[in-house]
Parts: structure tokens; C-alpha cells; sequence
């Protein structure tokens, strides 16, 4: 029965890493295969495949996905990156990524590099500013109502 659930699990799994480890596990629990046996055709180490057996072992299968990392901390706190996200989306024209930076800098004191703001952008789930083909060279009003004549 367990092989048939770890099978099951197997298929249906679509991240490549646990699929890997969720594979070792099969290899040693069906076949009955030593650990270090299984990880030295897999080429990985030894430690390797013993420390995701333990958390299978643990946690069953949920054991087997990667747990958060926490990284290092933001230099804004929650509450700045909350108001400059509200202002962000309040606007119907879009950003570039140098206004963003003036934004934060003149709220916030801190001042990011353009690739930071770029992936903190992408992070807060807003596009890029881009405009379309059909604008890019388009004239304005203006200049089109003073180049006709008449």
C-alpha cells in the first residue's frame, strides 16, 4: 500500500526537486535498497540522501518540499511598504523605475538601486511600464493639429 501512495504522490508531483528526493525514498523503501547505495547511483552524497529520509521519515511527505528561507530583512518596515503599494496602484498612468526609487528615497530616507526596485516591483506584482508599439513615435495633439494646414 505505501508504494502505491508514494507512486501516486510521484506522478502527481510537478517541482522537480521533490520529485527527485520523493524518488530516493521509493528506491529505498520499495526495493529495499540501502540509502547510501541509492545515493551513490543518484551521484549525491551521503548525508544528503540520509537527511531527506529523516524528514521523510518526520513530516511524510510535506518533509520532502523546502522550507521558507528568511533572507535578509527589508530596510523598510511593513507599514512604509504598505502606503508606497496603495500609491503605487493609486495611479493610471504606471511608473518607471526611476520615479519608484524617487518615491521610496522621498518617503522612506532609503534609496535602492534601480535593479533592486525592478525586483521589488516584480515581487509586489506590478508590470512593467512599457508603452506600446503603436506610441512610441506617435506626435502629440498639438503637433499634429500644427502640422496639418488649414
Amino acid at each position: 500500500m505505501k508504494s502505491s501512495v508514494l507512486d501516486k504522490a510521484y506522478s502527481k508531483e510537478r517541482n522537480a526537486s521533490v520529485k527527485e528526493r520523493l524518488l530516493r525514498i521509493i528506491r529505498i523503501s520499495t526495493d529495499k535498497q540501502h540509502i547510501e547505495l541509492v545515493a551513490s547511483e543518484l551521484h549525491k552524497s551521503r548525508a544528503w540522501a540520509y537527511k531527506w529520509y529523516k524528514r521523510y521519515n518526520e513530516e511524510g511527505l510535506e518533509g520532502l518540499r523546502d522550507k521558507p528561507r528568511s533572507g535578509r530583512p527589508s530596510f523598510m518596515d511593513e507599514e512604509n511598504i504598505v502606503k508606497i503599494r496603495k500609491e503605487l496602484s493609486a495611479s493610471n498612468t504606471g511608473w518607471s523605475t526611476k520615479e519608484v526609487m524617487d518615491l521610496i528615497q522621498k518617503k522612506t530616507g532609503i534609496k535602492y538601486h534601480e535593479d533592486h526596485i525592478r525586483r521589488l516591483l516584480y515581487q509586489w506584482e506590478f508590470g512593467l511600464k512599457a508603452p506600446e508599439k503603436r506610441f512610441v513615435k506617435r506626435a502629440s495633439d498639438k503637433e499634429i493639429k500644427d502640422f496639418k494646414k488649414g
